[in-house]
């Protein structure tokens, strides 16, 4: 998928946990409620998208329920934490992009 995460979120059920926050309190509060994280640089590719942001970008990961929790970054409205499913091909993928944080 080569597309706006916006679109992938109209067709999935998801979670807004902040909204219009600052990049660092989006990763904290990702670092503090996920179950596992690995972080990203900016720039990679995540559900076909590239990831915007300070480095490191951390993911939180819930594989039991196949979800993750991602900072997503709109320009013109600061930055959201998004907490939405994912396949076991995309778990995959983040698993071997991504590293400790």
């Amino acid at each position: 998928m080569s597309t706006c995460i916006e679109l992938y979120l109209r067709e999935v059920e998801h979670e807004i946990h902040l909204r219009n926050a600052k990049f660092k309190d989006c990763a904290e509060f990702i670092k503090k409620k996920a179950a596992k994280v690995l972080c990203v640089n900016p720039g990679e590719k995540i559900l076909g998208t590239r990831l915007i942001g300070i480095p490191p970008i951390p993911i939180g990961i819930d594989e039991k329920n196949k979800r993750i929790m991602i900072p997503y970054t709109k320009p013109c409205y600061g930055t959201f934490v998004i907490e939405l499913p994912v396949d076991r091909k995309e778990l995959e993928n983040i698993k071997k992009v991504g590293r400790k944080c």
